[in-house]
Parts: C-alpha cells; structure tokens; sequence
C-alpha cells in the first residue's frame, strides 16, 4: 500500500497504555492536574513577564517565549492522552498522528534554538557587557527567535512529510503513548536508510547544535565568573544562570537519552519515560525553576499579586 493513500484507512494504536494500572478514573484526575499545573504555572510566566516592567528585558523575553512554547507543546499531547484514557481508546488516526509529530518535532527544535539563545544572551551580558544593548536589542531577539521557529518548522515538515510518504507494515501499532518518531518509523516496510540519515541531519542541526553553542557559552561565562576577584561577585553573577542551566540539563539530558541513545541499549519502556520527562516533566517544572530560583522573578509576583490585592481593596 502506497504511502499517500493511506491516509482514509489507517489508524495508529498507542501500545503505551497496556502497561498502566487499570484505574482510568484516577489516571485521567493526575494526568489532568499535571496539565492544569502547566497551563497555570506556564501562563503566570508569560503574564509575569509582559506586565511587569523589570522583566522587560531579553533574557526575560526568551523565557516568555519558553513559556509559551511548553503550553503548545504539551497542548499537542496531553488532551489526547486525555481522551484516549477517558474513552478507553487506544487509536489515532493517519493525520492525527503526522499532525501531532510535526507540532511535536517543530517545537522541540524550537525549544532547543531558543536555550541555545538563552545561553548567549547570558555571555554577552557577562562576557561582553558593553555591547549588551546593542547586540541583544528588540529588534535583534525577535529575529533570532522568529529564525528558530521557522528554520526548525520548516525542516521538521520535510521530515515528518518524508517519513509519512512510506508504505507502513501491519500490524500499526506504536509501543508509546503519542506519535513519536522512533516507534513510527519502526513500522515503515522496506528501506529506512535515506529517512534516518536525514533524521540524524536534523538532530544534528536541533539539537546536538545548539547543545554544543551551549557549552561554547557557558565555557566562556565560567572563564569569565572565575577571573573575578571576589566570591561574593561570582556567585552573585553564576546565579543568572543557574535557572537556565537546570533546565538546560533537565531538556537536553532526557532528549539525547531519548533520541542518541543506541538501539542495542535501548528498549520500549525507557524510550517511554524519557520522551514522558521532556514532554511533560519539563513543562511542569519549568515555572518552578524560574520562580523559586530566581529572585528578578519572585520580585516581580510579589509586585503584581500586591497590584492585584491593591486593587480589589479600591
């Protein structure tokens, strides 16, 4: 069966929850909490950072946008997850699963430009503070943000394009929980040789990329904290970093568990729970990295809940 035509009569089943407890009702209440957690948590971030004037700054504007990002990316997994748990239902259907790849791989790709980004925001404004203004100016961070997204949708619509253009093998079933591209491509029939290439390529270019862009920052930023003559200084200027390298750490650590791991190492279960920890853990831990940790932040919902208490006492 060729690939085009498949798209009227195949539907995908999601082995992923054979292996939960039989208890829907309690399932369905966590997974929903988890998700109003994020949604709350993610949507305070994006407020925060819009109206208070403190944070109207590029470092700030990169973890808006975050945010924002993590509020998608679990929108394209969690209400189905919902769904199927509710109904009982195990299926997705051709398009839905190709739909919820693309959304899946373009934002991840974006994710990983954009705390690329972060990274260099914070070396110039420690390693090159004289040229902060000029080189992270508005106008500048929107470009870059707005390249990241278009350079990873794009790609990412070439591959997963590519990839549901082959002939598919009975019987359809993915060992995971959403339409992941390991598990799918393990059902395609015949030569898979030219689609792995090319998805090495593209993990290559978001994420082992921005990774290394990483490191050449923070290589730079640690350089630089150590030439300061006083301990209060460098801890004081590694401390604007320590929200953006945990979740640096949490993202980039279980992405390439999950995507560079061999397969001779690799099984089913494991692939589940670290493409679980990226796509869900992640997001949900995302505000408290950066309202626990982060004083510029905390200061700022202090601000805005004292406005909000203000104002209902008017």
């Amino acid at each position: 069966m060729k690939g085009r035509n498949q798209s009227s009569t195949i539907e995908f089943i999601l082995l992923g929850y054979s292996g939960l407890p039989n208890l829907p009702g309690l399932l369905f209440v966590l997974v929903l909490v988890i998700y109003i957690t994020i949604l709350l948590g993610n949507a305070l971030i994006v407020l925060i950072t819009c109206a208070d004037s403190a944070l109207h700054t590029p470092m700030y504007f990169f973890l808006r946008i975050l945010s924002f990002l993590e509020l998608c990316y679990t929108a394209v997994i969690i209400p189905e997850m919902l769904a199927n748990i509710l109904a009982g239902a195990k299926t997705i259907s051709f398009s839905s699963c190709a739909a919820q790849m693309y959304f899946l791989l373009s934002l991840g790709g974006t994710e990983c430009c954009l705390l690329a980004l972060m990274a260099y925001d914070r070396y110039v404004a420690i390693c090159r503070p004289l040229v902060y203004a000029v080189v992270m100016k508005k106008s500048i961070c929107l470009r870059l943000a707005g390249a990241a997204w278009l350079s990873s949708s794009l790609v990412m619509l070439t591959h997963v394009m590519w990839l549901f253009h082959l002939p598919f093998c009975p019987p359809m079933e993915i060992d995971h929980f959403f339409c992941d591209a390991p598990p799918v491509l393990e059902l395609v029939c015949g030569n898979t040789n030219g689609i792995e290439i090319e998805a090495l390529i593209s993990t290559v270019l978001f994420v082992a990329i921005p990774f290394a862009l990483i490191l050449w920052s923070y290589f730079y930023i640690l350089t630089e904290i150590l030439k300061m003559p006083s301990a209060a200084g460098r801890g004081k200027t590694f401390s604007t970093c320590t929200s953006h390298l945990t979740m640096v750490v949490l993202f980039f650590g279980t992405t390439g568990l999950t995507y560079f791991q061999p397969k001779s190492n690799s099984s089913p279960t494991t692939g589940k729970f670290w493409s679980l920890c990226y796509t869900i853990i992640t997001p949900l831990l995302n505000p408290v990295v950066y309202s626990l940790r982060n004083k510029v932040v905390k200061g700022a919902l202090r601000r805005t809940f004292h406005r909000i208490i203000s104002s209902w006492g008017e």
